[in-house]
């Protein structure tokens, strides 16, 4: 969808999700990817619905991503959980979430809290670990914002992620004992894992963890004027770096047991945040 389709489509989600929203006003979206879907369980009085009730919402097609809103409290905090996406390989589209991130700024949306699956690149960030996104690679050269007019287009991605809510994630981490690096993420096509070349170079450039989505997510968020925060559950090591076969169930199964850990942590991050 592009141009006034797109509008019109925003405009039904929006209008739909007040509807449902009742006295909950949220100001944060929490974006879940995969090994993160347990934190649905930890939102309070949830309104839920599919994607398939907001016309400028995707159809998540990956095992592991539910496709189903829900409206609640975690803390004090209003907030909007997207249980979740819908990935650029899955349709060669890197606007698939624009529709769906510019409801979440319609509906008064400041913040942004990404998470996702990601290969580490780095011997001391181990599988089973979180690393705190700080800044990422673009590796894909693709944008969300290829239809935009004007000069909205540009977006200055300086502080893609935003300096004080990293350092609040930080704290909270050194609070709960949860071991929390920080690094780069490069956003890579696939749906083909790397291969060992591809990831030498990735190192080469700086990165620290490898994955196939959040860039796109990201470049909407800060057109809009939100704020954002990004984790990676690593699962394993990139191809090459160690002897494992790389497959989708071996990622789905390693996040979902990292889950664990990462899951209470997300919740208090939330739950702590100041917006």
């Amino acid at each position: 969808m592009i141009g006034s389709e797109l509008d019109d489509a925003v405009a039904r989600s929006a209008a739909h999700l007040r509807s449902r929203a009742g006295a909950c006003s949220p100001t944060i979206a929490v974006l879940l990817g995969s090994g993160w879907g347990a934190l649905a369980h930890a939102v309070r009085a949830p309104v839920t619905m599919p994607y398939a009730d907001l016309p400028a919402f995707p159809r998540p097609g990956v095992e592991g991503h539910a496709g189903w809103l829900l409206l609640g409290q975690i803390g004090g905090n209003d907030v909007i959980v997207l249980s979740g996406r819908q990935h650029t390989y899955e349709t060669g589209d890197a606007a698939v979430m624009k529709g769906a991130l510019r409801t979440l700024a319609a509906l008064g949306v400041r913040t942004l809290v990404q998470t996702n699956a990601a290969g580490s690149l780095d011997a001391r960030l181990r599988p089973g670990e979180l690393m705190l996104i700080a800044d990422h690679l673009n590796m894909v050269q693709r944008t969300p914002l290829v239809n935009e007019q004007g000069a909205q287009r540009f977006v200055d991605l300086r502080d893609a992620y935003d300096p004080a809510l990293r350092a609040a994630a930080l704290r909270i981490a050194r609070e709960r004992g949860v071991a929390l690096h920080e690094g780069v993420y490069a956003w890579m096509h696939g749906p083909q894992f790397e291969t060992p070349a591809e990831i030498r170079m990735l190192q080469q450039l700086g990165a620290h963890a490898v994955g196939m989505s959040t860039v796109p997510e990201t470049i909407v968020a800060r057109q809009h004027g939100m704020r954002v925060l990004g984790f990676s559950l690593l699962t394993n090591m990139g191809c090459g770096l160690e002897d494992a076969a790389l497959s989708h169930a071996h990622t789905l199964a390693a996040a979902q047991a990292a889950g664990q850990q990462a899951v209470p942590f997300l919740e208090a991050v939330i739950a702590a945040l100041d917006v």
